[in-house]
């Protein structure tokens, strides 16, 4: 290669420079192509190089560019040299990068004191062990076809697993074929607006007060999302005969986010007749719904009618929202034009999360960890519940027990206050408006916090600090 050469990439005893040379001589380039690095944080500070040699082979350049390159810069202060030491760069380069230590400090000054965030599992209590063994047991037993690229609709192991799970745990009627694995309950709902679009629904009626991220999505696909008033009984499913235009409805029936409720069954069999009559289906959020305190959790909207729900669920809430695993059970009809909205070659969730999620199901350790996570959540609910009856009589724990969420309600507004809008960012619990629909007429106020997220060590002190805050 001629040293006028205008791109090249060094790759010497595992170090990838990836150097884009510019115009102007081999030389000018090189040069260039190294401050670049430096500053943009590619090349750290310590960094040893390649011998003048070998970097010059592999760039198929002349040594005694490389070995100019070195010593100007060296001049310039960029690279260190040392007799028998190499070649390094030197900590000139760390002005380049000391902002992003600073933005980090910045940030974390950012962080609340204790993390009451709703719809977010203690993430300390996460099962590492027993994970990990299923991980192990499933990467040992894996078919080789696993390895490659596989079904857009996910691991048969994993669908066959879910599809026995949600039988018995949450009352679904279904079968392998009707599963999509996806990444978490966000992806799951794109495909469905963007498949419910293509069929021609123009509008999805939400409730009013829910995600907004989950409106935004099925705006983003094309569609309308009015709003459906709440009240002690869930959505008021009367209002959709009023609306011809809406071609489905989104619920969280078995424990409305955030509101707390669970959908009446007079509801739950008004909106199940709603859609056989209309043709049209229910996209159910399960949301939490493995977690009841009072009572065995209630069955899935989906057990009443599998043609006409889709049911959404996710290991966000019961395990860690990091596995990024997630399922649609979508009736026979649909399943095609929902797996198609992944394309045929359209990553999935990783293989190897999929078959130790199907091992840890089959093996009983994700029963347990329910079962365990229920009992301490029900129990970290009913202290909160009783330490807002002791400190705020004014004040109202709304919803059913359930969930990893409440809603703390008073007759006056807890959220008006400036000084103390600033404790609750401290305490990361969301006001109520944050997930008001624009469409809601409803005068409720509140805030919405998790007793989920903080670890057991943590949460005494973020209990105290909320009820210290409160009116």
């Amino acid at each position: 290669m001629s040293d006028q050469g205008a791109a090249g990439s060094a790759r010497v005893s595992g170090l990838d420079l990836h150097l884009i040379r510019c115009g102007g001589g081999a030389r000018a380039g090189l040069m260039d192509a190294f401050r670049e690095a430096i500053r943009s944080g590619r090349l750290l500070p310590g960094t040893r190089l390649p011998s003048s040699r070998a970097l010059a082979a592999d760039l198929g350049v002349g040594r005694n560019t490389v070995v100019r390159t070195y010593s100007e810069l060296v001049n310039e202060g960029w690279l260190t040299a040392r007799h028998g030491s190499g070649t390094e760069v030197s900590q000139r380069g760390a002005e380049s990068v000391r902002a992003r230590p600073r933005l980090r400090a910045a940030q974390a000054l950012r962080r609340p004191v204790h993390d009451l965030r709703p719809g977010c599992p203690d993430l300390s209590s996460f099962p590492r062990e027993e994970w990990v063994r299923a991980v192990k047991r499933a990467v040992g037993a894996a078919p080789l076809d696993a390895f490659g690229y596989s079904d857009t609709s996910g691991r048969v192991e994993l669908r066959e697993a879910l599809a026995r799970y949600l039988a018995r745990a949450r009352g679904l009627r279904t079968q392998a074929d009707n599963i999509i694995v996806c990444s978490g309950a966000a992806e799951g709902l794109r495909l469905v607006a963007a498949a419910l679009a293509a069929s021609g629904v123009k509008a999805v009626a939400v409730e009013e007060f829910g995600l907004p991220a989950q409106r935004r999505t099925l705006e983003k696909a094309g569609l309308a999302a009015p709003a459906i008033p709440i009240d002690t009984d869930g959505a008021d499913i009367a209002v959709l005969d009023g609306r011809p235009n809406v071609g489905a409805v989104l619920l969280t029936p078995s424990h409305q986010f955030p509101l707390g409720v669970a959908l009446h069954p007079d509801r739950r069999a008004a909106v199940v007749e709603w859609a056989r009559r209309r043709r049209s289906v229910i996209i159910e959020d399960d949301y939490d719904g493995e977690f009841r305190y009072d009572r065995a959790p209630v069955g899935a909207l989906q057990g009443l009618d599998p043609e006409h729900v889709i049911f959404l669920g996710t290991a966000s809430k019961s395990l860690a929202p990091g596995l990024r695993l997630g399922w649609l059970v979508v009736p026979d009809h649909l399943v095609d034009a929902v797996a198609g909205q992944k394309g045929e070659t359209e990553e999935t969730v990783g293989f190897v999360n999929q078959l130790a999620m199907a091992d840890f199901i089959e093996s009983g350790a994700y029963d347990r960890h329910i079962r365990a996570m229920r009992s301490q959540y029900g129990r970290r609910r009913h202290q909160l519940v009783e330490a807002v009856k002791q400190h705020s009589p004014a004040s109202s724990v709304g919803g059913v027990p359930a969930g990893l969420h409440v809603l703390l309600e008073q007759a006056g507004r807890l959220t008006s206050a400036d000084g103390r809008q600033a404790a609750w960012r401290r305490l990361a619990v969301e006001p109520l408006d944050l997930f008001r629909h624009p469409e809601s007429r409803s005068v409720r106020d509140g805030l919405v916090a998790g007793f989920a997220t903080p670890s057991p060590s943590a949460w005494s002190g973020a209990l105290e600090a909320l009820v210290r805050q409160l009116p």
